[in-house]
């Protein structure tokens, strides 16, 4: 059973129905990870017209959750086993993500979750990071991105830790955004590459910051003592400032199916889509949060939940959800260890109701007792 966040409860149905009005039903199979549990739905083709001769893809779910026994939760090195242990205790941090192609035939999302990616000895600082990626034009960009991302802003981190530089994270974040943009723009496969980009929003949580870059249409959401805040501003073509920027380059957003550049793209910022530039930037807009004892959690996703979610609607499902006052029938009993796997799933069971065309992909991290 699934509840609305006003307290409904209604069910949530196995099967889906197809095109030709007969239902669906889907053969389960589930795939152990340190650390994850992911089950992976797989539907029979949907008879089609002949000419149709293009292959029914699978619908991915994957469902990963952590907990003090991450082998992700490095120590610094040199740090005894006992010290090691006593700071993975300490850094203990749950998180839930999900990744669904939806309605779409292809899948262009991309997640990564990264526990102790960075970590500054000076400061005696560990980061954990957390990123979706949504893709168009293909998924190589965003596929590219969550290899890479991650490990430029590590060292970055890193280099300023031992170089005793402050940290400047706005140049840290701005930095490596444009080093990944290089790496998808250049190179031997730059031009197969040229008609294909990501959105990239991301999180680095630290003991005592929220440090939150965004390049395009995918958000960061906080809720701090129950109140949604959202921590970055999509970067749409009609957004007053994107669009003078654009006009100021020569540039033209053209109203063809929603505002696009030059009739083409959704959004005004992006890693790739090379044939863009220089209307469309990788320039991300970067938000530092000092952490507080009001901070619950944490939501990034893509726009195949925010299109048709509200932040105050999804704050309020996750709210509810770890607070155990939702649940959802879960296709096996403990494919679901902890809350905010919960909630990311519920997020996307709320999207896919209201119609959500996208692929879909939600990362929910839990705060409150982190700082």
């Amino acid at each position: 059973m699934t509840a609305d966040p006003g307290g409904g409860i209604f069910p949530v149905a196995a099967s889906e129905k197809a095109r030709n009005g007969c239902r669906r039903r889907f053969k389960i199979r589930k795939a152990h990870r340190s650390g994850q549990r992911h089950v992976r739905k797989r539907e029979p083709p949907v008879a089609r017209p002949p000419d149709d001769e293009e292959e029914e893809k699978p619908i991915e779910i994957s469902l990963s959750f952590s907990s003090s026994s991450s082998e992700n939760d490095g120590a610094p090195a040199g740090e005894d086993d006992d010290r090691a242990r006593e700071r993975k205790r300490e850094r203990s941090i749950n998180y839930g993500s999900l990744s669904v192609i939806g309605r779409r035939r292809e899948m262009e999302d991309a997640v990564r979750v990264e526990q102790g990616f960075a970590k500054r000895l000076k400061a005696d600082e560990v980061y954990d990071f957390f990123g979706v990626y949504d893709g168009h034009g293909g998924a190589r960009v965003a596929e590219a991105c969550r290899e890479r991302l991650h490990r430029l802003v590590a060292e970055e981190v890193e280099g300023r830790d031992r170089e005793g530089r402050e940290m400047d994270w706005e140049g840290t974040m701005v930095g490596c955004f444009g080093k990944m943009d290089g790496e998808v723009t250049s190179g031997d496969a730059a031009e197969e590459m040229k008609t294909v980009g990501s959105t990239a929003v991301v999180a680095v949580v630290g003991r005592e910051v929220v440090v939150v870059a965004n390049c395009g249409d995918s958000r960061a959401v906080l809720c701090r003592g129950g109140v949604a805040m959202a921590l970055t501003d999509d970067h749409k073509p009609n957004r007053p400032d994107e669009l003078k920027r654009v006009e100021a380059g020569g540039g033209r957003v053209i109203n063809w199916n929603g505002h696009r550049i030059l009739g083409v793209l959704a959004t005004s910022r992006s890693i790739g889509d090379q044939y863009l530039k220089p209307f469309v930037i990788p320039e991300p807009e970067i938000k530092v949060s000092r952490r507080t004892d009001a901070d619950e959690f944490l939501i990034l996703a893509s726009d195949g939940l925010w299109d048709v979610v509200s932040n105050e609607f999804a704050c309020n499902v996750v709210r509810r959800c770890l607070a155990g006052q939702m649940r959802r029938r879960t296709l096996e009993a403990n494919v679901v260890e902890n809350r905010a796997a919960e909630a990311a799933a519920m997020l996307v069971d709320f999207a896919m109701a209201r119609g959500s065309k996208d692929n879909i992909s939600v990362v929910v991290v839990e705060l409150a007792g982190l700082s």
